[in-house]
C-alpha cells in the first residue's frame, strides 16, 4: 500500500513535542535525546529540501553520525521509548524498513501509549499489504490521539486501499466499510478544515461508496473550490460538481457551472461530461 507517510513537519514536530518536558526541567537524558533528535531533524529537513542536488555521500555521513549517536544513548538509556522511536523514524527514511520496525516495536513494549509509535507500525503493516493488522494500530493511535487529522486521514486511507480484505474477512459489509472510510476522511477535513488535501480527498471519497449522499458530496466540492491555490484546482472542482448534478440528473444547473471551465488542460474532461449531459434526461 501507498500513502501511509508521516510528513517531514509533522514528524520533527512530534519528536520534540512527545518528549513532554520542559527544556528548564528535563533530564540529562531528555536533554541528550532532544539533541540528537534536532540533529535528526535538520539533517531530515535538509535533504528534503535539497531534493535531487543532495550529496548523497556527505548525507550518508551525517546519518551515519547519528545512527551511532543513538547506538550509544539507547546502550546507556534502554527503557527510554521514544529514543527508539526517534532512531526507529531514521531508519524508515534510510530504507531500513525491518530494523526500524523492530525499534518501533520496541518503543511499543516498552510504553504502549505513544500514538506516533502506533501510527508508524500501523504504516509498516499497510505497506506490507497487511490492512487487518495495520487498523488496529491506527485505531488505537486515533484513541490516544483523537485529534490528530492525520491518523483520521491514513485510517480513510487504508480501508479504501484494503477494501477487498477487509470485506473477505468477513467483519465488514461494503456499506459499513464504505461508511467507515468516509467518516475517516470527514474527520481529518474537520479536524484540518484549512488542509485543502483533506478536505479534496473527504470530497473524492463519495464516489468511491456504493450509496453516496451527492448533495453532501456537492457542498464539500464546493468548500473545495473556496480552498483552491490555483485556477487548475478551482476548475477542476466545478468539474466535479458539474459531473454531480449530472448525476443527480439537473443538467441545466451543470452546464451553467460547467461553462465556467475554461483551460484548456480541462478541455478532454469537460467534452467528456458535455457528451455525458447531452444523453441525460432533464429534471
Amino acid at each position: 500500500m501507498s500513502l501511509f507517510r508521516l510528513s517531514l513537519a509533522f514528524a520533527a514536530l512530534a519528536l520534540v513535542q512527545s518528549l513532554g518536558a520542559q527544556e528548564s526541567g528535563e533530564s540529562l537524558a531528555d536533554h541528550e535525546f532532544r539533541q540528537i533528535s534536532e540533529r535528526q531533524i535538520a539533517l531530515l529537513a535538509d535533504a528534503a529540501k535539497q531534493g535531487d542536488k543532495v550529496d548523497a555521500e556527505a548525507l550518508r555521513l551525517q546519518a551515519q553520525s547519528i545512527v551511532d549517536d543513538w547506538e550509544r544513548f539507547l546502550e546507556a538509556n534502554q527503557n527510554y521509548a521514544m529514543g527508539y522511536a526517534a532512531y526507529g523514524y531514521l531508519l524508515w527514511k534510510m530504507d531500513m524498513r525491518k530494523e526500524a520496525v523492530g525499534l518501533l516495536l520496541k518503543a511499543n513494549q516498552i510504553n504502549p501509549d505513544i500514538a506516533l509509535v502506533k501510527n508508524e507500525i500501523g504504516n509498516y503493516l499497510a505497506e506490507e499489504d497487511k490492512p487487518l493488522d495495520a487498523l488496529n494500530y491506527f485505531l488505537a493511535a486515533i484513541q490516544l490521539a483523537p485529534k490528530e487529522p492525520l491518523y483520521h486521514y491514513q485510517l480513510g486511507t487504508l480501508l479504501f486501499e484494503g477494501r477487498d480484505e477487509f470485506i473477505r474477512s468477513g467483519e465488514w459489509t461494503r456499506d459499513g466499510l464504505s461508511n467507515a472510510m468516509n467518516d475517516a476522511f470527514k474527520h481529518a477535513s474537520e479536524l484540518a478544515p484549512d488542509r485543502i488535501e483533506f478536505t479534496h480527498r473527504y470530497a473524492e471519497s463519495f464516489a468511491d461508496m456504493p450509496h453516496p449522499d451527492w448533495d453532501a458530496a456537492l457542498k464539500v466540492w464546493g468548500k473545495v473550490e473556496l480552498q483552491a491555490r490555483t485556477p487548475l484546482e478551482r476548475q477542476e472542482a466545478r468539474l466535479q460538481a458539474a459531473n454531480i448534478l449530472v448525476k443527480q440528473g439537473n443538467v441545466p444547473a451543470a452546464r451553467i457551472l460547467i461553462n465556467t471551465v475554461d483551460l484548456p488542460e480541462l478541455q478532454d474532461p469537460k467534452q467528456k461530461l458535455v457528451a455525458l449531459m447531452d444523453e441525460t434526461p432533464k429534471k
